[in-house]
């Protein structure tokens, strides 16, 4: 397929169309919309959301390892009983005129992410909000496509989970996710359906409502992710909801090996916060995650480009995935671990 348009292109696209909640900045590290909730920024000082960016990019560096035969880096995942390309999802993003534009609204940025994730090789998930059209429009855009998005449910009530449940079912999709965090978001209190957090008791019965496989997002410690080991979840995301949720916090990749030495592999790991490059998507997955999730570069990606957009920025970071790997000595996703980084005080 013919790219028509560049990643740069695409940025002046949708910087056109983002402003002036987002400036699509050079460096999408938190500080020129540092406290714009609503809109893209970190809650507070968004001294979180520049954490997750900071740490990233600052503390850990890949060890290049060229001394090998020549070989081309085996990019692709086995995630949910089926292969991607590569182990990246886009992350669930909703409330988009309220936060973002009006230029698309749920459902339009729901088909632009699901449609690029499926021809780049892997799949998108959709937000919600304080609005029932938050779940309902993406959720019609994941039926369209035979169940290939993954939906995100907000911490409602069981009995709402378990109605709303159906809607996935029907769909087919291959897993739903919940982000607990977001009773921490200022609209929280203003959702006509109200969301709040859940014990591990409440996400057990929510898993066991259905056989689609849970992810919990909003897992930062060691001790919440021991929690939900026999809980039957499948996985939990490493995630401060990108700095939204709470002020002066760690970054992701900060707590994600103390989180990988404490469930091993009991459950799948994955991992958002601060990812803009493939090379960002190594250093996670060398820091114990079994796959990644990027969420503000996606925004960008859809509001400039539609699909192609999204196609466009994951191709991209695939490229530059397989680049790292190929420069650390990693044949397969399984060759990248610590040893292939040094972390810095």
């Amino acid at each position: 397929m013919q790219e028509t348009l560049t990643w740069e292109e695409i940025r002046e696209k949708a910087r056109a169309v983002l402003t002036p909640r987002c400036k699509v900045c050079p460096q999408c590290n938190g500080r020129a919309c540092a406290g714009k909730v609503p809109g893209p920024g970190g809650k507070g000082s968004g001294a979180t959301f520049q954490r997750n960016f900071d740490y990233l990019k600052e503390h850990v560096k890949l060890q290049m390892d060229v001394i090998d035969e020549p070989f081309s880096a085996d990019t692709s995942a086995d995630l949910l009983g089926r292969t991607l390309r590569l182990p990246v999802l886009a992350a669930p993003i909703g409330m988009l005129a309220f936060n973002m534009s009006d230029a698309l609204n749920e459902y339009t940025y729901a088909c632009a992410v699901l449609d690029g994730m499926l021809q780049a090789g892997s799949l998108g998930m959709t937000g919600g909000g304080a609005v029932d059209e938050c779940f309902f429009d993406p959720m019609r855009a994941i039926k369209e496509r035979q169940g290939n998005g993954i939906p995100t449910f907000k911490p409602w009530t069981l009995p709402i989970i378990e109605e709303r449940l159906t809607y996935a079912q029907d769909a087919g999709v291959p897993a739903f996710a919940i982000d607990v965090d977001t009773a921490g978001l200022p609209h929280a209190g203003k959702s006509k359906t109200p969301f709040s957090k859940k014990s591990p008791e409440d996400l057990r019965q929510i898993a066991q409502m259905t056989d689609i496989p849970l992810i919990v997002k909003g897992i930062m410690t060691p001790q919440a992710a021991e929690r939900l080991i026999d809980t039957g979840v499948y996985g939990i995301v490493v995630s401060n909801h990108g700095g939204r949720v709470m002020d002066e916090g760690l970054s992701s990749a900060e707590v994600l090996p103390a989180i990988r030495r404490a469930v091993g592999g009991r459950l799948k790991i994955f991992a958002d916060g601060g990812v803009r490059t493939g090379t960002d998507v190594f250093k996670m997955l060398a820091l114990g995650a079994d796959a990644v999730l990027i969420g503000r570069p996606y925004i960008v990606a859809a509001y400039g480009g539609g699909a192609e957009g999204v196609r466009i920025y994951t191709e991209k970071v695939r490229t530059e995935l397989a680049d790292a790997m190929n420069m650390c000595g990693c044949r397969t996703l399984a060759d990248i671990g610590p040893d292939k980084i040094a972390v810095l005080p």
